[in-house]
């Protein structure tokens, strides 16, 4: 086993640090704890992202991070790139100078493919979970344990992960900062529009890369054409790829909704979540922007992965037991949706008038209001009985 103080000290000792996460945005957000707790172990010390493009497109506004490397890579489920570009990555991480790197994974994800890029790269110190021995391409090995022994919310699993070499945040909140140019040109957009400042904006993304993560389209226009009857415009967000969907559902809600689908940038999204009251969404990036942002958010959740729920932010879970849950998959292997179908409009809207009622926080840096009663797990109880609400639990038991 390593010597824990000489290793803690080796670590703090880093100045260049990179941190890998190949996956997606909210991927990137969830992993934003961890990386403060590298930042504030040694504040003078430089953050480096090595990510995907989807990481990219939200790092800018993730102050922690210094500067981002860029690449699709083959052993993640992105475009693939060609082996020329993979050995031109190694070069680039060799440029960076790193005295250490920390890969992010899922329990899913093997570690050892960027392991061996870093080590190809010479950096001395790779800390990493990992279910394989590693030999010499860790450093600093954490067995993976999971799903076996336990399941944990990914941002608790990444701060437990640099907890392992002495790096503790000040606080544990998903970082994201809107740039101040986004929201100018959002406010611009929003006025063309017609689209009237209000304190209690609603906003509802209605898509999500997977199939099995989505809402039926009839019972989000049902949602959004009674909440904008009670409060108001409510905004639709979405890709350009949903452009169709959004639409779709925007026209059977009535004058209640607004299409934004395809209008907006990252940024000038985040700037939307930001001055909203409440995000209604699928389990997709927006939830994790409105957890970083403060936003109260109902998550339409699909039972696919109990470890993405919204962090530290007041929320409801909106689901429905099924034999089947924690499938892991992108397309329901049962062809039912039954998770989210069987979620009624009555449930989604009950969800969201008791988010309304409740205070955000007054910073970034203050505690989240809390919802009562508050159930200290995930997801156990069914909409049946009550949707899951409260602060994010840091354990949960599949």
């Amino acid at each position: 086993m390593k010597d824990s103080r000489l290793s803690d000290d080796a670590w703090r000792d880093a100045r260049r640090v990179l941190c890998v996460r190949l996956d997606n945005m909210g991927d990137v957000l969830m992993t934003t704890p961890a990386i403060r707790a590298l930042r504030d172990a040694a504040p003078e010390r430089r953050i480096g992202l090595w990510c995907s493009p989807s990481g990219a497109a939200i790092s800018r506004m993730v102050p922690e991070i210094d500067h981002t490397v860029v690449a699709r890579v083959p052993w993640m489920k992105v475009p693939c790139a060609r082996p020329d570009d993979t050995l031109s990555m190694v070069e680039a991480l060799r440029d960076g100078a790193y005295d250490a790197a920390v890969i992010f994974t899922v329990y899913s994800q093997s570690s050892l493919p960027a392991a061996l890029a870093c080590h190809l790269a010479g950096i001395p110190r790779v800390l990493a979970h990992c279910r394989e021995n590693p030999y010499h391409l860790l450093s600093d090995w954490v067995p993976e344990t999971e799903p076996d022994s336990r399941l944990r919310h990914e941002a608790q699993r990444q701060l437990d992960l640099v907890a392992h070499v002495g790096c503790r945040p000040g606080h544990a909140r998903l970082s994201l900062s809107v740039p101040p140019g986004d929201r100018r040109r959002l406010r611009r957009k929003l006025d063309a529009l017609g689209v009237p400042a209000a304190s209690r904006r609603i906003v509802v993304h209605c898509g999500a890369t997977a199939p099995s993560r989505r809402y039926p389209a009839a019972q989000y226009a049902e949602v959004i054409a009674h909440l904008g009857h009670r409060h108001g415009p409510v905004l639709l967000t979405g890709s350009s790829e949903e452009k169709a969907l959004v639409a779709g559902i925007a026209r059977e809600a009535g004058k209640a909704a607004v299409d934004l689908a395809g209008a907006l940038s990252l940024g000038e999204m985040a700037a939307l979540i930001d001055d909203a009251a409440l995000l209604i969404s699928n389990n997709s990036g927006p939830v994790h922007m409105a957890a970083a942002l403060g936003t109260p958010v109902a998550v339409l959740y699909a039972l696919t992965n109990p470890q993405h729920t919204p962090w530290e932010v007041p929320h409801r879970v909106l689901y429905h037991d099924v034999p089947c849950k924690y499938c892991y998959r992108s397309i329901c292997p049962e062809g039912h949706h039954a998770c989210l179908a069987s979620v009624t409009p009555a449930e989604v809207i009950a969800a969201a008038e008791a988010l309304l009622d409740t205070a955000r926080p007054a910073s970034p840096g203050a505690p989240p209001a809390r919802l009562s009663p508050a159930i200290p797990a995930i997801p156990v109880v069914p909409v049946a009985h009550g949707a899951v609400a409260g602060p994010s639990p840091r354990f949960l038991l599949p």
